[in-house]
């Protein structure tokens, strides 16, 4: 499904269990984090991602409902979309907020990537250097301030690909 939409697999990190997000809103979640590239914006990522997803059966109905797929686009280098202020305030809202409001734009490094041991232990696995554009904090620094508890939920299912 990834080359019809013109974005190539260059490294695919283990798959792991993890707790739902938000604690008791359904059954455990698998998650894993790739590279890929492609000629497109990130923009064009996205809507190839949400068609990917569409494929699949997903369906977009309430924010952070239970769903069998979700596929974010976390960054794209050192792209800051829409801008550093903009990001910065997704990135600052209280979880509250954060549950009930959407952007309307792309955001980028996705506003939560820092807070989540679901995104940063596989993240870390395929690209332990990557540094945030707007803190300047590689993904190793982000994973190593979490919470040890939030961390030790994770628990692998597989090997790491890289090709």
């Amino acid at each position: 499904m990834l080359p019809e939409e013109g974005i190539r697999l260059r490294a695919l990190s283990r798959f792991w269990r993890s707790p739902a997000f938000p604690a008791g809103a359904g059954p455990d979640y698998v998650n894993a984090c790739a590279v890929v590239s492609a000629a497109m914006t990130p923009e064009a990522v996205l809507s190839a991602l949400h068609r990917i997803e569409a494929r699949l059966g997903r369906r977009r109905n309430a924010r952070w409902e239970s769903r069998g797929i979700d596929l974010d686009l976390l960054a794209c280098g050192a792209a800051i979309r829409p801008d550093a202020a903009t990001e910065a305030h997704w990135r600052g809202l209280p979880l509250d907020a954060q549950m009930q409001l959407a952007p309307e734009t792309l955001i980028l490094p996705h506003p939560r990537l820092a807070d989540r041991a679901f995104v940063l232990i596989p993240l870390a696995e395929i690209a332990p250097l990557w540094r945030h554009p707007v803190t300047g904090k590689t993904v190793g620094a982000m994973l190593a301030a979490l919470d040890a508890t939030e961390k030790a939920a994770m628990v692998p299912f597989s090997a790491p690909f890289d090709g």
